[in-house]
């Protein structure tokens, strides 16, 4: 009975995680449009960083609770999760176009911070506080390339050029209403981080499994469920071109933002066994590289690859 419950539990969590995150952003994006910031950059920082806020929300808490290993599981399980079976699964329902600039630079630019972060946790066994500097400091000169690319003319990344077809499209809200978003979006973002964590501890302790496992595993197939509604529902109305720039951003909010974030908030154990999923998670994103190099196109046929990548991955962590 007490599974059942705080299988109820997990997923109350992740159904406020999701939709805080989701009128958060609405929120905070129409009352920075109110203030005269360009929709070009409240796509490039709110809306980019609001799929990584449900991550970011889990992963400060359970860090604050001690649950250290669900928040670097959370990311990398995040991560590759986010590759290897949301885009793998997008691709098998429709082939997807992918941007010369995603090819050239984002995607080594996930491996590069992928690799920095098992670096740095496998140096002290610890993300610290000068850690989470530095993943700020690179973190603020990803936005700026991003803010320069656009300018420069090119395609935006998928979030933000989501957000600015759907702000043309929608009409404006109150500033009351938008307070209220902000407000009610961040507690059901606090409430549900805290719900989540606690549910999916307790869970681990039940079947005898490590925080790790549950971080990589059900943890990060929740926070990853707006990656997934996203690409799937763009891939079914045949509008899967924002697919690889939403994830792969995502992707590096993910490290760059949300174990950065906790690190400055407390220091964020890296035990041993994430070196595997570390070298999991930078595999998942050169096969990504390597899928897509030259032709500019990730096929079905490579779509399959990675979801029998996803399926060797779960098997090994099930072992």
């Amino acid at each position: 009975m007490e599974v059942v419950i705080q299988l109820i539990l997990l997923a109350v969590g992740f159904v406020l995680l999701v939709k805080g995150a989701d009128w958060f952003v609405e929120g905070a994006s129409g009352l920075a449009e109110k203030f005269g910031i360009p929709q070009l950059v409240i796509g490039l920082t709110i809306v980019a960083m609001g799929t990584s806020l449900p991550e970011a929300a889990v992963s400060v808490s359970a860090a604050l609770k001690g649950s250290a290993e669900i928040t670097i599981g959370n990311i990398v399980g995040s991560n590759i999760m986010n590759v290897l079976l949301i885009l793998g699964l997008t691709s098998v329902i429709t082939p997807i176009a992918v941007q010369k600039s995603t090819v050239k630079y984002e995607i080594p630019f996930v491996i590069a911070v992928s690799a920095l972060l098992m670096g740095l946790g496998l140096t002290d066994n610890v993300v610290g506080m000068m850690d989470g500097i530095l993943l700020w400091v690179l973190m603020i000169c990803y936005l700026l390339y991003l803010l320069r690319m656009a300018k420069k003319g090119a395609d935006l990344p998928g979030e933000a050029e989501a957000f600015e077809n759907e702000q043309n499209a929608k009409e404006k809200m109150t500033v009351f209403k938008m307070l209220v978003f902000i407000l009610a979006g961040g507690a059901m973002i606090v409430i549900g981080s805290d719900v989540a964590v606690d549910a999916a501890t307790r869970l681990a302790h039940i079947f005898g499994m490590s925080e790790r496992l549950i971080g990589l595993t059900i943890v990060a197939f929740g926070t990853s469920l707006p990656e997934l509604v996203t690409s799937v529902t763009a891939a079914i109305k045949g509008k899967a071109d924002i697919a690889v720039g939403n994830i792969v951003g995502s992707n590096i909010f993910n490290i760059l933002f949300v174990v950065g974030t906790s690190a400055l908030i407390t220091p964020v154990a890296y035990v041993s066994a994430f070196t595997v999923d570390s070298i999991a998670c930078i595999a998942s994103a050169a096969l990504l590289w390597v899928l897509v190099l030259g032709k500019q196109r990730l096929g079905r046929i490579g779509g399959a690859c990675m979801l029998v990548g996803y399926a060797a991955y779960f098997v090994y962590l099930l072992r």
